[in-house]
C-alpha cells in the first residue's frame, strides 16, 4: 500500500497539482488499484492468522473484518469502473469518427446465356 501511495504521489507530482482532469482521474485510478490490491492482501493475512488456532471471537472478528474490506474493495472496484468507462467515452466523443468499414466489391458476374 505504501508503494502505491508513493507512486500516486509521484505520478500527482509529474503531471502537477494544475494539471488537466484526466491526469487527475489516471492516479486516482492507479492510487485505487494498489488499495484493492491491499485490501485483499490483508484479508488473507486476517484469514491466515485466524487459521492457526481460532476461538470463536476471532472467527467473528474475521467474519467481520472480512465483510467490511470486501464491502469496501467491491464499491472501490465498482467505482473504478464508473470511471474507467467515463474517460472512455470521453476519448471516443474527442476522436474523430471513423468511416464505416468498406466491403471489398464484387466484379460484375456476366448470367451464362441461354440457348447458345
Amino acid at each position: 500500500m505504501a508503494f502505491g501511495v508513493l507512486a500516486a504521489i509521484a505520478a500527482f507530482a509529474r503531471h502537477g497539482p494544475k494539471g488537466a482532469r484526466g491526469s487527475f482521474v489516471t492516479v486516482r485510478l492507479r492510487l485505487a488499484r494498489y488499495l484493492g490490491l491491499a485490501l485483499e492482501l490483508q484479508l488473507a493475512a486476517d484469514i491466515l492468522s485466524t487459521a492457526i488456532a481460532p476461538s470463536w471471537e476471532q472467527i467473528g472478528k474475521l467474519a467481520v473484518i472480512a465483510l467490511i474490506r470486501t464491502g469496501l474493495n467491491y464499491f472501490l472496484m465498482l467505482e473504478t469502473r464508473h470511471e474507467e468507462d467515463q474517460i472512455d467515452a470521453e476519448k471516443r466523443k474527442a476522436s474523430p469518427p471513423s468511416p464505416p468499414p468498406t466491403q471489398p466489391s464484387r466484379p460484375a458476374v456476366k448470367p451464362p446465356a441461354v440457348g447458345s
